[in-house]
């Protein structure tokens, strides 16, 4: 276990790369193969938009990767943290870093994403894509994604984290993130049996439905208890779900130029 631990702590940037791409063609092939919903788009237009997005991404996670190496160090030094108030086994003590991380830097931030007015004009332009598919993971605001990354830092003060096992957390997020966008037909009784544990495709696909109630639910990213404990758990069919925002201009939903301006556009009415 610490060898595994150890080998994602030292994943180059190249290699994290790399596992975006693969997980991303991975998706890509199988929404083609077995699409859910039968998109009427030109899907490297739509992807470009997204793409471009991510490469904001990218760059947001490895400024904040530099600027909190020292959080890491300073915390083994001090032994400060609630994995420091016990002594369990290794893997129990790496799955509930997982645990405490998908609960704060998952759902924690989502919900808020969602509920607080100035944050939820940041996240509406991931909401905006018309055409959810495995690139929709992708599609984040960078106001958007810094408050993603402010939060999993207080994930890792909070739990007292290693830098491996954060490592480990992000290499599950990323597979479970396009793996909960990607616009492929995963059969229902083998979704609906992983749903009890995991976000599933389908599951997610209620949270992207253009209009409230079904909006505010499935806030998950890797577990679906954390809905299920708050009350945010809705399952049906996904074939009812209308992509998008009942606020913003589908036609302009691949313009990079309106989406980046989307948060500071006050004539965008919101339900708050």
């Amino acid at each position: 276990m610490e060898g595994l631990i150890t080998f994602f702590a030292e994943l180059s940037s190249l290699q994290k790369l790399g596992w975006i791409i693969f997980c991303i063609s991975i998706f890509w092939i199988l929404e083609g193969a077995y699409p859910l919903a039968m998109h009427n788009y030109k899907k490297w237009r739509h992807a470009r938009t997204n793409l471009v997005l991510l490469g904001t991404t990218i760059i947001i996670n490895v400024l904040f990767g530099l600027l909190i190496a020292g959080v890491f160090f300073w915390l083994a030094e001090n032994q400060f943290g609630l994995l420091y108030l016990v002594d369990l086994p290794l893997w129990l003590e790496l799955l509930l870093g997982i645990m405490l991380l998908d609960a704060i830097a998952q759902y924690g931030v989502h919900y808020l994403l969602h509920k607080v007015k100035f944050m939820w004009k940041f996240h509406m332009v991931h909401h905006s894509d018309t055409e959810v598919d495995v690139t929709t993971g992708t599609r984040h605001h960078p106001g958007d994604y810094i408050f993603r990354e402010l939060f999993s830092l207080i994930a890792i003060i909070i739990g007292g984290l290693p830098f491996g096992f954060y490592m480990v957390y992000r290499i599950l997020t990323v597979l479970f993130t396009y793996w909960g966008h990607a616009n492929f037909h995963l059969p229902e009784k083998v979704d609906r049996a992983l749903h009890w544990v995991f976000i599933t495709p389908n599951m997610h696909k209620f949270h992207h439905h253009y209009e409230r109630p079904w909006t505010d639910t499935n806030f998950g990213n890797i577990f679906s208890f954390w809905d299920r404990i708050m009350g945010t758990l809705v399952y049906d069919d996904p074939k009812k779900v209308q992509y998008g925002l009942d606020v913003l201009e589908d036609e302009k939903s691949n313009d990079l130029a309106y989406q980046l301006k989307v948060p500071f556009d006050n004539s965008i009415k919101t339900d708050y």
